[in-house]
């Protein structure tokens, strides 16, 4: 059964916020027409990242915790991971303006963005040695940027909000998919292509990972949110 390890942490990932989608109050499901659009383009563009760091070794998958089904070099389980996660993120982003109406981390989300985006060039340059590192850094620096350019601070502050409260899950799924609880780890780190600091067993990139992937989804959510309200509008 330890082969539906990883299918079943995206089972487990997705199935919650899947049956709350119905809800009355949150009406998640209604908001599925800006939300499939924003995961298909940025799974897009990090399973190309992934396919590309597979390749060349940046990280493996170990096949005893995998069904067995491959496409491009990438198990079945990783390419659901970039539709059941940002599923679940989007859902908690979402959970968190209903319970919290008031934009309470404006602010710090502004300070939040000025503060990472140098430290995370600056990093990104100093160690050009290792790709995760490097690459990770770079992306991350380049997507807080773009959204400031495109948005300013207008969703800042729930995305911070948002990003603070997924950590939670996020280090226990990655915790367990990085060896926390297994004899071995279900996605195997080259700690020559990163810093090799640990949070519980997952690299401390990995937080700057599930950023930005949260990050493109909010902020494309948002833009296709927007404009599917703009054309009501009209249409009214």
């Amino acid at each position: 059964m330890e082969k539906f390890l990883y299918l079943a942490i995206n089972l487990f990932t997705i199935s919650f916020p899947l049956i709350r989608s119905f809800e009355p109050k949150i009406r998640f499901a209604s908001k599925w027409v800006a939300l499939f659009p924003a995961i298909l383009l940025t799974a897009a563009f990090f399973l190309i990242w992934d396919h590309w760091f597979t390749v060349i070794g940046v990280w493996e998958f170990n096949p005893r915790y995998l069904v067995g089904l491959y496409l491009l070099q990438m198990p079945l389980e990783e390419w659901l991971f970039f539709f059941t996660v940002p599923f679940a993120c989007v859902f908690i982003y979402e959970v968190l303006i209903y319970f919290f109406p008031k934009d309470h981390f404006k602010t710090a989300g502004k300070y939040f963005l000025f503060l990472m985006i140098p430290i995370l060039l600056l990093l990104a340059f100093i160690h050009l040695d290792k790709l995760y590192t490097s690459v990770n850094f770079l992306i991350g620096a380049v997507a807080l940027g773009l959204h400031w350019v495109i948005f300013k601070d207008k969703y800042l502050g729930r995305f911070f909000f948002a990003y603070l409260v997924h950590l939670i899950p996020f280090i226990i799924c990655n915790g367990i998919l990085t060896g926390g609880l297994t004899d071995e780890a279900v996605v195997i780190y080259n700690n020559q292509e990163n810093l090799g600091i640990r949070i519980w067993t997952a690299p401390i990139e990995d937080t700057i990972y599930s950023m930005t992937l949260l990050l493109m989804n909010v902020s494309l959510f948002e833009y296709f949110r927007s404009r599917k309200t703009i054309q009501e509008t009209i249409s009214y």
